[in-house]
């Protein structure tokens, strides 16, 4: 399905609303303005299976510029607006983008890729123009409103992973040729069958349109006739107004934005009508035990969770019910089977900790490098994304950390999200990243960064929260696995989409010992 499909049922309902600029549009529109799209992007030459990249923050019509593209059956590269030039240099060239389309807030970025991206034969710039850009409203306008002119065939993403370990990585998956009205991109079946969403629920979308889950969740709305409320930038406590304004029954946040709303005071919290939450999806990183069980005494039982990846590998569940009767749990596997490995290859027993592999979830490689798809390969050919986890005996995965995240103090392997998961759980601490440092007799001791609710105004007040902080964890959890010394900053790098850089902070920190990883 796509939102053209809708016209007769919906077509006067608002497809997307803006939180912030108030932009509306309807099902009719967004079809249109993705049918002029399309024409454009045909009569440019491009032809299904042809590549295309956009870069741009939430924009008000990000969302057409997608149909569209999917509309021309096109292969579409959503890149991060947050990308350095050189990293969306080497996205765009990567992809073999033919067409591109960025805004004028990203102008100075716009301007400075033109020569290394000389494959690019159309460009084309929202809300303005600079050298080499077309005017994206005037190139459209051009165009009919009517669907293409031919028997129309779906388009499909190839999203590139964040590039914290090195460059990004595309996700690439053979082009099947499906007929736009068959279109179903996987995540619109499980929001049907599993989150309950048919055509009279309302969806809020806080994160970036760039990222997978955002972009394919509202994707699938549309595809179901369900209209979107999308913020530009997530707001703890205007993501409750939006609830309350616009009786949101659906929504798809990270773990994150939970610690942000949880943080809010009593007051704050109390002052908005949650009541119309049928239910909250949440992925991308485990969720602290408290934080879960905190949201779900305030939003009640429906928050829901799920562990995949942008490879589509494979897709493991845990309903809140399931949750709640297996606390810590990222669920069950959904069409597919797991295994957990050790370092030799060879399964694991039951409780034990290993490599996360995945049998029988879509196939996929990382484009343009064989190595990087080589080695998420087990030999008997399932796929892992790199996360370490158990099974426990009725068969519920719990996630320990990520393989590459993984401190060895003194030849003891120590998951530092296990420290991260309690110490965000302070009253006093906002966020935190736990690593490992170099160690003279430990090989590595185990550092954390802290962004504290209030910064410390001296050092000694700095050294009495540390010292507060490293008790508190090891009130819960082993000596061991808990910091050896804190630092405090205002902000850590955390991207909109809840992913920590957390190989930003540790490559500093080895760079001011004079050691490299």
């Amino acid at each position: 399905m796509f939102p053209g499909a809708h016209l007769d049922t919906h077509g006067d309902k608002p497809a997307l609303t803006m939180a912030n600029s108030g932009f509306t549009q309807t099902f009719r529109e967004l079809d249109a303005a993705a049918n002029r799209l399309s024409r454009l992007l045909r009569s440019a030459g491009l032809q299904p299976g042809d590549h295309i990249a956009i870069c741009m923050e939430n924009h008000d019509r990000y969302m057409e510029i997608i149909w569209g593209c999917h509309y021309a059956g096109l292969i579409y590269t959503a890149a991060s607006s947050r990308l350095k030039s050189s990293e969306l240099e080497y996205i765009i060239n990567d992809c073999g983008a033919r067409a591109y389309i960025t805004s004028k807030y990203k102008a100075d970025q716009a301007t400075e890729i033109v020569a290394n991206t000389g494959d690019v034969e159309l460009r084309l710039m929202l809300d303005g123009t600079v050298d080499g850009y077309e005017s994206y409203e005037s190139a459209v306008d051009a165009h009919s409103p009517d669907a293409l002119d031919e028997a129309r065939v779906a388009g499909m993403d190839m999203l590139y992973s964040s590039g914290t370990t090195g460059m990004p990585k595309g996700i690439s998956r053979e082009f099947p040729n499906t007929p736009l009205d068959e279109f179903n991109n996987g995540v619109t079946m499980l929001c049907q069958l599993l989150f309950g969403v048919d055509d009279t629920k309302r969806y809020l979308s806080p994160a970036p349109f760039y990222h997978a889950a955002p972009l394919r969740f509202c994707m699938s709305m549309h595809a179901i006739g369900v209209g979107i409320v999308a913020m530009e930038n997530f707001d703890a406590e205007r993501y409750l107004q939006l609830v309350e304004e616009h009786d949101i029954t659906h929504s798809q946040v990270v773990p994150t934005m939970f610690v942000r709303m949880l943080k809010l005071d009593d007051e704050t919290r109390g002052k908005y009508d949650v009541s119309s939450i049928e239910c909250v999806i949440h992925a991308a990183a485990p969720c602290p035990i408290p934080t879960k069980k905190g949201m779900m005494d305030w939003f009640g039982p429906v928050i829901h969770e799920y562990y995949a990846g942008s490879e589509g590998n494979g897709f493991v569940y845990a309903a809140p019910d399931a949750w709640l009767a297996h606390e810590g749990t990222v669920g069950t596997p959904i069409n597919c089977t797991l295994h957990i490995c050790g370092e030799d290859g060879e399964e694991v027993p039951q409780g034990q900790p290993g490599t996360v592999f995945f049998e029988g979830g879509a196939a996929f490689e990382y484009h343009n490098d064989p190595e990087k798809t080589k080695s998420s390969r087990h030999p008997k050919g399932w796929s892992t994304l790199g996360d370490v986890g158990y099974l426990d005996e009725d068969g519920f995965l719990y996630l320990t950390d990520r393989k590459a995240y993984m401190i060895i103090s003194g030849g003891v392997n120590i998951y530092p999200q296990e420290a991260e998961n309690v110490l965000v759980t302070h009253d006093k601490v906002i966020d935190v990243a736990v690593f490992g440092v170099p160690n003279d007799d430990f090989g590595e001791e185990v550092k954390a960064v802290v962004q504290p609710r209030e910064m410390p105004v001296d050092d000694a007040a700095a050294e009495a929260l540390a010292g507060e902080l490293i008790q508190f964890c090891k009130s819960q959890i082993a000596d061991v696995k808990c910091p050896r010394s804190i630092d405090f900053r205002t902000e850590l790098p955390r991207h909109p989409t809840g992913k920590l850089y957390k190989r930003l902070l540790k490559d500093e920190y080895w760079k001011a010992a004079g050691r490299s990883i």
